[in-house]
């Protein structure tokens, strides 16, 4: 599941005792404050982004707990050349309403590292984001798993935004500097299920973006198609008077498949057929005998 949403690295500079502590615990031979260049990063946090989709914000300490000795790279890269920084530490902050992941990491100083670390210090290299798995996404709506109930992110019902809400935190894989994180091709991957990489990563990664768009689309009209069904069969549900009220008969139509869809929907309308048959306005019974007068006839 692909999102966008921006974080922010902000510059700091060399370690405290306990930061170099921690970072220490990850290498494998012990820095010196003098080696490493420490900053801080605002990751994911429980607000609806461009997708309507959100992290719940009782699953935020266990994904940071995940993110604690993750990597960052560049671009979501994934190849050893582009890790350039490590995550040594994380908590969750409270600020005006919003909770989110506060995390540090740290760059080995030297080489190409020290241009990176000026244009951290600069504000070039700013924005992040990053990648992770999460178990389940729900309805804010009504709470059922996302996609089971008839809902749509981003669709309003009695001035509620309907947005999916991201639950049960699985893995957490990097953080990523990224050029442009306010658009859907650079924000916040989030990827459900058992931590397999996405389509769109896949996509990404080798090329494959006009492919990807063509599949995107053809679901989308799949999604109007399979809405559209539903809609026709709880319409005709009603209009046969089933004794079933409109909740019941739309949360029975959202959990079918679109070929089960099909097949009711033909059964309902040749049902209506039936209980309303077609009546002609004009009778067809016996014509009047009229008299014609004899005078006339040639």
């Amino acid at each position: 599941m692909q999102v966008t949403k921006a974080a922010e690295a902000a510059a700091s500079g060399q370690p405290s005792p306990m930061q170099l502590a921690a970072i220490n615990a990850l290498a494998k031979t012990a820095l010196t404050p003098e080696q490493v260049y420490v900053f801080s990063l605002r990751l994911c946090d429980d607000q609806a982004d461009r997708d309507y989709e959100r992290f719940d914000a009782a699953a935020l300490p266990e994904l940071a707990r995940l993110f604690r000795g993750k990597t960052g790279i560049v671009d979501h890269c994934w190849s050893a050349e582009n890790q350039i920084a490590r995550i040594f530490e994380t908590q969750v902050v409270q600020e005006n309403g919003v909770s989110y992941i506060k995390a540090w990491a740290y760059i080995r100083r030297g080489a190409d590292n020290d241009g990176i670390i000026a244009d951290i210090e600069a504000g070039i290299k700013k924005e992040v984001s990053v990648g992770c798995a999460m178990g389940r996404a729900v309805c804010s709506i009504c709470g059922s798993d996302y996609g089971s109930c008839g809902h749509q992110k981003g669709d309003y019902y009695d001035g509620q935004l309907c947005c999916a809400i991201l639950r049960e935190p699985m893995d957490a894989y990097e953080f990523s500097f990224v050029a442009v994180p306010a658009q859907r091709e650079a924000g916040v991957l989030k990827a459900m299920g058992k931590g397999e990489a996405a389509l769109k990563d896949l996509a990404e990664r080798f090329g494959a973006q006009r492919e990807y768009q063509s599949l995107k689309a053809q679901a989308e009209l799949g999604k109007q198609f399979t809405r559209q069904l539903q809609d026709s069969v709880v319409r005709l549900g009603l209009a046969l008077e089933l004794g079933v009220p409109e909740p019941v008969l739309r949360g029975i139509a959202a959990g079918a498949q679109a070929e089960d869809l099909m097949v009711l929907k033909d059964a309902l309308e040749e049902r209506l057929a039936e209980s309303l048959p077609v009546t002609r306005q004009l009778s067809g019974g016996n014509p009047r005998d009229e008299k014609v007068e004899s005078g006339f006839l040639i």
